[in-house]
C-alpha cells in the first residue's frame, strides 16, 4: 500500500514530492476531499511545494457525509498520500504522487477536533468543494433554504455542529471571540458566484444562530469568487489495477484525470495566500466572465450530451462525442444559444474554446460516465442551463435545442431508456423527481411545473412550445431521431 516509507522504492516513471513533507506546516482547512479536489487544489500547492514554495500551506481535509468514512481510512492508511493519473489521449499514463495533504479528518468522529484547526491561527484559507447542492441554496428564490436536518441540528443551541456550514460558521465565531483574524472562506464549486452564493448561505445560516456573528461576518470575511476546470471522472477498479500493473502502485483509492486543468481565482483574500498565480492559477480582479464561459458551455453541455447519449445507448461521453450528429447539436447548442449570452471574456478565443471542449469530452482514455453527468441534476439544470433559457427567452432568441435538453432530462427521469432497461437516477430529490416524471406522457407539463426548479418557465408559452415538442418526439421517436430532425 502507498505510504510515506514506501515511495522511495517507486520507479522513475512515477513523480513524487520531492520536498520534505515533514517540513509541511497546516495553512489550510478543506471540506470536501473527493476526486476534484485531488485533481485540481491539492495538485496546485503540490506543484507549489516541489518548487520549494508554500510549505506553510499544507491540506487539513475535513469530511462530513457518510461516504467520506471510507476517504478517511484510505488517507490515514497511506499518510495523506494519494496517485493522481493524467490519462492522455493517446492512451499514455502520468502518474504524480501528490503530498500536499497532510492530515484528513471525519467530522463526526470528532467534532472538536475539527474546530482546533480551523481555530489555529495557522489556518488561513477554509476551501470548500460540497458540490452544488452543498450551499442549500433555494434554486427559484436564490435564498437560504434551512431544512437540512444536518442545518436543524446545527441551529439547536449549545449543540457542537457537524455540517460543513455549521463548522465553518462556528469556527468563525470561535477566532472573533478569541480575537483571531478571520479565515478566508474560498468556494471551488462549480456555482455561479460561488464566492457570492457562499457568503450570502454562510451568513445567512450564522444569522438563524447569532445576528451581531452575521454581521461580523458580512463585513470581514472575504469570500473570493472562483472558476474551476478539470473533468475528473469517478475512479473504477480498472484505473487501481492499470496504476498497480504498470507502476506497482498499490493505492487505496487513486484520482483519474485528463490533462487540461484550469483555475481562474478572485485575488480577495483576507490575510496571506499562496503564490497560486507562480503554477499557473489566473488570478483576476473579475471571474465572472469566465465562469459564465465554463459553466453555460461546459459544464451545460456537459447536461446537453448526458440525457440524450444515455436514451441513445450510449454509456461514456466519448462515445458521445466521436458521434457527428450529437457533436453537431453541442456546438450548435454553444454557438446560438450558450455564445449570446456570454459577456466578452478577456484573453479567450471562444471559438477555439468551444472546439477544445468536444476534444476533451472525445478523450477516450478518461471514460467519463453518462451516469456521473446525469447525477444530482437538479442541482445543475437550473444553475447551468435555465439561465440560458430565460436570457435567450428575454431576447427573443432561439431555446430549441436548450428546451430539447430539459425534456431529455425529463425523458431521463422516468427511469428506463429507449431499451426498456433501467435507469437508476441519482439525485437527492430523486423520488419527488421520478414521480412527476413517470407522469410526463399523460401531463406534458407536469416535470416543468416545479416551481421550485423550474420557476414560471411552465409559463412562457415559448418554452412551453418547444418543450412539449421536443418531449413528444423523444417519447414517439426517440433520441437520435429528434436531433435528427432538429439538424435539418
Amino acid at each position: 500500500m502507498l505510504s510515506q516509507a514506501k515511495i522511495g522504492a517507486l520507479s522513475d516513471q512515477v513523480a513524487m514530492p520531492e520536498y520534505d513533507r515533514t517540513a509541511v506546516r497546516p495553512g489550510i482547512v478543506h471540506f470536501g476531499v473527493g476526486g476534484f479536489h485531488r485533481a485540481h487544489q491539492a495538485m496546485y500547492l503540490d506543484r507549489l511545494m516541489n518548487d520549494s514554495r508554500a510549505l506553510e500551506w499544507g491540506i487539513r481535509g475535513v469530511g462530513t457525509m457518510p461516504a467520506d468514512q471510507r476517504m478517511r481510512d484510505v488517507l490515514q492508511a497511506q499518510d495523506g498520500l494519494y496517485t493522481l493519473v493524467i490519462k492522455h489521449p493517446d492512451g499514455t499514463l502520468e502518474p504524480r504522487v501528490i503530498g500536499s495533504i497532510i492530515e484528513y479528518l471525519y467530522a463526526p468522529d470528532d467534532p472538536e477536533a475539527v474546530l482546533a484547526r480551523m481555530t489555529a491561527p495557522a489556518t488561513r484559507i477554509v476551501s470548500l468543494t460540497i458540490t452544488e447542492g452543498g450551499y442549500h441554496v433555494n434554486q427559484v428564490t436564490g435564498e437560504f433554504d434551512p431544512d437540512d436536518p444536518g442545518l436543524q441540528h446545527d441551529l439547536e443551541p449549545g449543540v457542537v455542529p457537524t455540517s460543513a456550514f455549521g463548522l465553518v460558521v462556528e469556527g468563525l465565531a470561535r477566532r472573533r471571540a478569541a480575537g483571531v483574524p478571520a479565515y478566508t472562506v474560498m468556494s471551488c464549486d462549480n456555482i455561479p458566484g460561488n464566492g457570492h452564493v457562499a457568503k450570502k448561505m454562510l451568513t445567512s445560516f450564522a444569522r438563524l444562530k447569532d445576528p451581531e456573528l452575521a454581521d461580523w461576518i458580512e463585513r470581514d470575511v472575504r469570500f473570493p469568487n472562483s472558476m474551476v476546470d478539470r473533468i475528473t471522472p469517478v475512479t473504477a477498479d480498472a484505473d487501481k489495477e492499470a496504476l498497480a500493473d504498470e507502476f506497482g502502485i498499490e493505492d487505496g483509492w487513486p484520482v483519474v484525470c485528463e490533462p487540461f486543468t484550469q483555475w481562474v481565482l478572485e485575488d480577495d483574500f483576507g490575510g496571506d495566500r499562496p503564490p497560486f498565480e507562480d503554477v499557473g492559477v489566473q488570478l483576476v480582479t473579475d471571474v465572472e466572465p469566465y465562469e459564465l464561459m465554463k459553466l453555460r458551455l461546459l459544464n451545460a453541455s456537459h447536461q446537453a450530451l448526458c440525457y440524450l447519449g444515455y436514451l441513445a445507448g450510449y454509456r461514456y461521453a466519448h462515445e458521445v462525442c466521436q458521434d457527428k450528429l450529437f457533436v453537431d447539436f453541442l456546438l450548435a447548442y454553444m454557438d446560438e444559444e450558450a455564445t449570446p449570452t456570454l459577456p466578452p471574456v478577456p484573453g479567450v478565443d471562444l471559438d477555439r474554446y468551444k472546439h477544445q471542449l468536444i476534444e476533451r469530452f472525445a478523450n477516450p482514455e478518461v471514460r467519463d460516465t453518462l451516469a456521473r453527468l446525469c447525477a444530482e441534476s437538479s442541482d445543475r439544470i437550473p444553475k447551468w442551463l435555465l439561465p440560458v433559457v430565460r436570457e435567450q427567452l428575454a431576447a427573443g432568441r432561439g431555446i430549441e435545442r436548450a428546451a430539447l435538453v430539459v425534456a431529455a432530462w425529463a425523458r431521463y427521469a422516468e427511469g428506463a431508456d429507449e431499451q426498456g432497461e433501467p435507469i437508476e437516477v441519482v439525485d437527492r430529490l430523486r423520488d419527488r423527481l421520478v414521480e412527476r416524471a413517470q407522469r410526463n406522457r399523460e401531463d406534458p407539463l407536469v416535470f416543468i411545473s416545479d416551481r421550485d426548479l423550474f420557476g414560471d418557465l411552465a409559463d412562457d408559452e415559448r418554452f412551453v412550445r418547444a418543450y412539449t415538442s421536443a418531449l413528444a418526439s423523444l417519447h414517439e421517436r426517440g433520441a437520435r431521431a429528434t436531433l435528427e430532425d432538429l439538424a435539418r
